[in-house]
């Protein structure tokens, strides 16, 4: 059992640790933008600024100027690198139990109480988590190593009413490929198919050209 070796916190901050994030110094980046939302591709410029804040130009529709700031923010938010005990200082955390696949479950306590992790490998493998008035399980699949860390590759995400437990809108399955540009690894291409009344949906956001800011 992992709980003789260790600590819960320990084998939790090890895994939070192995995540990649963006060093500091990050100067933002532009690039092009390809959206494609069943039938329709629309294109699109985009820079991530400094402060991770994006902007998206020379593109006319609303809904996909949005869509692609928002896939542009969700990535930037997860790059940001903030200490163990800065995001989980004011957290306890206790081991569950073992899955099947090895996979050890950590249970949070304190300010995340009712939250809870799997880990694998020393990387997290599902996130059970509170936001926002909302539940949001989010399953990993696959991932990258980038050699500085890991990156979530394939993985799927549901959302829960907290209260009732019932599902709120489909199942998404994401697949995201990166590639390095000078010291920082970057979303090249996110493919989201998510499950309707009627089907499956998919959206394509993909990253060509781009570059650094200069400092």
């Amino acid at each position: 059992m992992v709980g003789t070796q260790v600590s819960a916190r320990e084998f939790f901050r090890s895994a939070y640790e192995n995540r990649y994030t963006w060093a500091p110094g990050f100067p933002g980046y532009t690039t092009d933008v390809t959206f494609i939302s069943g039938d329709t591709t629309a294109t699109a410029k985009a820079r991530v600024n400094p402060d991770l804040k994006a902007e998206v130009f020379e593109v006319e529709d609303e809904a996909t100027q949005k869509a692609i700031q928002y896939q542009l923010w969700e990535v930037a938010i997860h790059r940001i690198r903030r200490s163990f005990e800065d995001t989980h200082g004011s957290n306890s955390f206790s081991y569950g139990k073992t899955l099947a696949d090895g996979s050890v479950e950590i249970l949070m306590g304190g300010k995340a109480e009712g939250d809870r992790y799997e880990l694998r490998d020393n990387e997290v493998s599902m996130v059970h988590r509170h936001i926002h008035g909302t539940v949001v399980t989010i399953h990993t699949f696959t991932s990258h190593d980038t050699g500085e860390g890991y990156l979530s590759q394939r993985y799927d995400s549901v959302y829960h009413d907290p209260e009732s437990g019932q599902q709120k809108g489909g199942r998404s399955v994401f697949e995201d490929n990166y590639e390095k540009v000078g010291d920082y690894v970057i979303l090249t291409e996110r493919k989201i198919q998510t499950e309707t009344a009627t089907g499956t949906t998919e959206q394509i956001f993909r990253f060509s050209n781009i570059a650094l800011l200069s400092n």
